[in-house]
């Protein structure tokens, strides 16, 4: 059955890890769904268990384009062959019932839809109290003061248009500000961001990726750029260019 959406999943030394994911995938969507499990090095240790998970819908991907989990979504995206593309981490931390929800709005004209804990009905379990703030103050503030649509512009677990992904590009190339980036980019072109309440529980298994120092000042960036007048996608392309061109499927053009 052809996906009416492609699950990008990327993964780092999960080992036997993301079989509890992937349970928690095919148990909890139910429209025709496709999953890309994104790894670096054919000799990562989550690569065997994709193969021994036996479902047909699932598969692994191996990120060409460069370490890192900014790449490992970019070469999922690249690999992505349904219309809608959510992206979701193997900690099993993301609400996943919710992606039926997150598709539909995608599928009605949204090129985002979010899930988010920052909304009423949305929460936060667990993680790192300073990683909480951070995330929180910035969600807020960009919705109330840049009118981005979601109040959580910095969770990875949104929706997005494949052909608005196509359009715009993405350049992110280290950390998860893939998810900030594309929120900038289409507030700049006024295009529709929508969100969804979502719980969101800190992982029970393995160790987080996530580093703040290292990956703040990535963020910050495409904080300021979602202020700003509307932009054409021309005039898109050209205030992006200067930032760095990829020549991925992924990437900016």
């Amino acid at each position: 059955m052809t996906p009416r959406v492609s699950l990008v999943v990327p993964a780092y030394e999960e080992g036997e890890h993301i079989m509890t994911c992937l349970d928690r995938i095919v148990d909890a969507v139910t429209v025709p769904f496709e999953v890309l499990v994104v790894y670096d090095r054919p000799d990562d240790s989550t690569a065997p268990y994709i193969a021994k998970f036996g479902d047909e819908r699932v598969r692994g991907v191996l990120n060409e384009i460069g370490p890192g989990p900014a790449r490992a979504i970019r070469a999922g995206f690249a690999e992505a062959s349904a219309p809608t593309v959510v992206v979701t981490m193997a900690d099993g931390s993301d609400h996943l019932p919710l992606v039926d929800d997150l598709v539909r709005l995608v599928e009605r004209g949204a090129v985002v839809a979010a899930g988010s804990r920052y909304m009423p009905g949305g929460a936060q379990v667990g993680g790192p109290v300073l990683k909480k703030w951070l995330s929180k103050g910035a969600g807020l503030s960009l919705f109330w003061l840049a009118r981005v649509g979601t109040r959580d512009a910095t969770n990875s677990y949104k929706a997005y248009s494949k052909d608005f992904i196509d359009e715009v590009g993405v350049e992110a190339d280290a950390g998860f500000e893939v998810a900030i980036e594309l929120v900038a980019k289409a507030r700049r072109l006024r295009r529709p961001v929508v969100e969804l309440p979502t719980i969101w529980l800190d992982r029970t298994e393995g160790e987080s990726r996530f580093r703040v120092r290292k990956w703040l000042p990535l963020y910050l960036r495409w904080y300021r750029f979602a202020f700003g007048p509307r932009l054409t996608p021309e005039q898109l392309r050209a205030a992006t260019a200067a930032r760095g061109v990829h020549d991925d499927n992924g990437g900016s053009q």
